[in-house]
């Protein structure tokens, strides 16, 4: 295991966290072992009593954090302000540096902080279950995202008002890069802490962006705040891409390596629809799939803005203005690799101009003719293939008038990656999604009778198509 020491998160103070302790779990049962992300930070060859003693009981790890700590931050819920906030239901217990790459370890449901208000701290089985499907997936979509690492049930029912209780309860330990959130800063602005928020940013170089070292003052923070801008277009594309809707993009909820995390009211489009909304709540459509490059970029001025109390000339505004050309390169170049496909032109004008041809035809399709967003995705992968078109589960799909438009489009284009054009996977009808009623029929056999195949299953196939995109 590669430890930090001290581990970086005490070069902060104090100023920046809370000592907590764990909640008891009555009757912790492991119910997902991520091994392969256990063995990105050396934890692979932990025996099943160490994982639970380390990710159930939440003992200190040798040489690691001695106690668990509640991060502090603020951030806008729904673009209202909420100072009130913080890690109410989870706390960062350990961090370590793989290959200069500097890795948290979270949790989620662990127990009650002093940020927890009126809540109890806990995390519902069921949404533990769901975080592990969302990040399985995305990451095999080629989403940044943050790893689930483990989930034990925890032997407690719940009451909740959205779904069905008493409910049963899970713990969730994730593994990402940061677990510094656009809030964290605000929260230093809001108590007009300057000091700090230059520390903060600081931090952030030194351990995120070290090649920003070679900057200060200023000049440091419009490199920072720049960089944070360009992770988070990358993320806002791939989302795009996936057809994935995070459902809340609150500014607590974003950090600033760019990882998407933190998997709440999700949804996976299934057919293409700008006004679709993840969140029951969101009952304005904030935070619908169409608006989730306008959300991130609305919060980056939030970070911006509380950048600029401690760097009184820093023109944030200004810095972020890249923002739409990085978003529109990432949406670009995320389209083509998810189609395998390459322009075959050499002239960078006549190719942009025609792949941006190419991704109108293909959305209009989408607008027009609705088939499935991944399925189009997998049926088109590589270009067009007549036989596995005709084998589609949506193959009438495909007489649609507007298909015959991009058909024209994708003909010109060459094939990317001839080793993935030739994956088993495409010799399927049926492309791996995860859309709601299966996500529900997934869960249906684990409440009623504690069957767990079906999502084995499901983890199967998501695992066997990492790779592929």
């Amino acid at each position: 295991m590669s430890t930090t020491a001290p581990p970086p998160i005490y070069e902060l103070g104090p100023e920046f966290y809370d000592e907590v302790q764990p909640a008891n779990f009555p009757k912790p049962q492991l119910r997902f072992r991520n091994q392969a992300a256990a063995e990105t930070v050396g934890l692979a060859h932990l025996s099943d009593q160490e994982w639970q003693d380390y990710f159930a009981n939440f003992k200190p790890m040798p040489g690691n954090m001695v106690s668990a700590l509640a991060l502090r931050y603020h951030g806008h819920q729904f673009r209202n302000y909420n100072p009130q906030i913080g890690d109410g239901r989870g706390f960062l217990y350990a961090q370590f540096l793989v290959k200069e790459k500097l890795y948290d370890l979270g949790t989620k449901g662990s127990g009650r902080t002093p940020y927890s208000r009126t809540g109890d701290g806990r995390l519902t089985l069921k949404g533990a279950f769901r975080e592990i499907l969302a990040t399985e997936l995305l990451e095999a979509y080629g989403v940044n995202t943050s790893k689930t690492f483990s989930v034990f049930e925890t032997g407690e029912s719940l009451e909740r008002h959205d779904e069905p209780s008493p409910t049963r309860a899970g713990v969730l330990v994730r593994l990402n890069h940061s677990h510094i959130r656009f809030g964290t800063f605000q929260r230093l602005a809001f108590l007009k802490e300057s000091d700090n928020i230059v520390k903060l940013v600081d931090y952030c170089v030194r351990h995120y962006y070290p090649d920003l070292l070679q900057y200060e003052g200023i000049e440091r923070a419009a490199a920072f705040l720049q960089n944070v801008s360009r992770q988070t277009a990358r993320t806002a594309a791939q989302w795009m891409m996936a057809g994935f809707v995070h459902g809340v993009l609150n500014t607590d909820n974003m950090n600033i390596t760019g990882e998407s995390f933190d998997y709440g009211p999700y949804r996976f489009m299934p057919k293409y629809a700008p006004a679709f909304t993840a969140a029951y709540f969101d009952q304005q459509g904030l935070y619908a799939y169409g608006r989730q490059p306008t959300s991130v970029l609305w919060n980056l001025h939030q970070l911006g803005f509380a950048l600029k109390f401690a760097y009184p000339n820093l023109p944030y505004e200004e810095l972020l203005e890249e923002f739409a050309d990085n978003f529109n390169f990432e949406s670009r170049r995320l389209f083509m690799h998810r189609l395998n496909i390459k322009n075959p032109l050499e002239d960078e004008r006549a190719s942009l101009e025609m792949d941006q041809e190419m991704m109108m035809n293909y959305f209009n399709f989408l607008a027009e003719a609705q088939p499935l967003f991944e399925q189009t995705f997998f049926d088109l992968h590589s270009g067009i293939n007549e036989d596995r078109l005709l084998r589609s589960v949506q193959s009438e799909v495909y007489k649609h008038p507007t298909f015959e438009i991009l058909k024209k489009n994708l003909e010109f284009y060459e094939v990317l990656d001839e080793k993935k054009a030739e994956h088993p996977y495409f010799e399927n009808t049926q492309c791996c999604s995860l859309l709601i009623d299966e996500l529900e029929s997934i869960w249906s056999p684990i409440a009623d009778r504690d069957d767990w195949t079906l999502f084995e299953n499901k983890l199967a196939q998501i695992r066997s198509i990492k790779g592929i995109y």
